[in-house]
């Protein structure tokens, strides 16, 4: 009889996957010690060599390439027995960890995590809200199971789904002398205070692309990282800004309008990205299917609703 359990798996394919003993022990939360120790034990228990470990990566010999793609069908093929039997899956711990631009946390997630939750309870959910550049750095690392974005879909090493296509809009106080306008330009919010995202930013990028043959870039009072910080500097009465639609709450809430702008329009797709050619674990590929059939949902009562 082998001596080895599934612990001693994902303690090999995580240090497979991520090519190093100390990011794959800080995926597991484990010690280094901890992480060499199951490795030592399933490969006692086999009677072969599976890594190759030098003093700055870890590599996987020839039995080891073969076996990977083994261990990891034996634990999703019982991860999806486990998660498919309803009193078996209340029961089931573990951890996804999702990572999501700030600007469409609020939009994509909540109703999605509170089902998830009711349905897996003890299955905990990490969500990294972090730039675009980030997102897209820990999919890539495996610091996160997948991500919420707009970018990647260039990245020959991550698979992009796309979710929705979403328009910049103004960010206006209900007090300002543009709320009241149903749509406006960009030579418009040059004529008062702007606040800008600053350079670097995924956002930025986009506006700036947009805008890069237009004489009618507004000049910016104030410069901020971040979409929500931009949010609440508006919300303080201190200029406008333009924003992801879905960054904003419905029109009027919290002393807020979004406006529609015009000459030119600028949009940017959201989707979910992950790694190419490397199968989600089971618990993170419910979550992932669940925030599509959310977004397919909403898509088809727009359309009826529009009829």
């Amino acid at each position: 009889m082998m001596n080895f359990d599934l612990g001693d798996l994902r303690a090999f394919l995580a240090a497979s996957d991520l090519g190093s003993f100390r990011s794959a022990a800080k995926v597991l939360h484990l010690s280094e010690s901890a992480l060499s120790r199951r490795i030592d034990k399933l490969e006692d228990a086999l009677g072969v060599e599976l890594l190759t470990r030098t003093t700055r990566k870890i590599e996987l010999t020839t039995i080891g390439r073969t076996f990977v793609h083994r261990a990891r069908n034996v634990i999703l093929e019982l991860e999806s027995a486990l998660i498919g039997i309803k009193d078996v899956a209340e029961q089931l711990s573990g951890e996804v960890t999702l990572a999501c631009v700030p600007s469409a946390v609020g939009y994509f997630l909540p109703s999605v995590l509170d089902e998830y939750r009711k349905l897996y309870p003890k299955i905990r959910v990490r969500v990294l809200d972090e730039s675009s550049s980030n997102v897209l750095l820990a999919v890539t690392r495996g610091d996160a199971d997948f991500g919420v974005t707009y970018i990647g879909t260039q990245e020959a090493d991550i698979h992009f789904q796309p979710l929705i296509e979403e328009a910049f809009v103004l960010a206006c106080p209900t007090s300002h002398p543009l709320s009241k306008h149903k749509k406006v330009t960009w030579k418009d919010i040059g004529q008062h205070g702007y606040i800008a995202l600053a350079q670097g930013s995924g956002n930025r990028f986009l506006i700036d692309q947009a805008l890069a043959q237009s004489e009618e870039r507004p000049r910016w009072f104030y410069e901020v990282n971040h979409v929500p910080a931009l949010v609440s500097l508006v919300l303080s009465g201190l200029g406008v800004g333009v924003v992801p639609r879905m960054a904003l709450p419905p029109d009027g809430h919290q002393g807020l309008v979004a406006i529609p702008i015009t000459n030119p329009v600028v949009s940017r797709k959201l989707g979910l990205i992950s790694r190419r050619g490397r199968q989600l674990p089971v618990a993170a590929q419910v979550l992932y299917d669940m925030l599509i059939t959310k977004k397919t949902t909403a898509r088809k009562k727009s359309k009826s609703t529009q009829k």
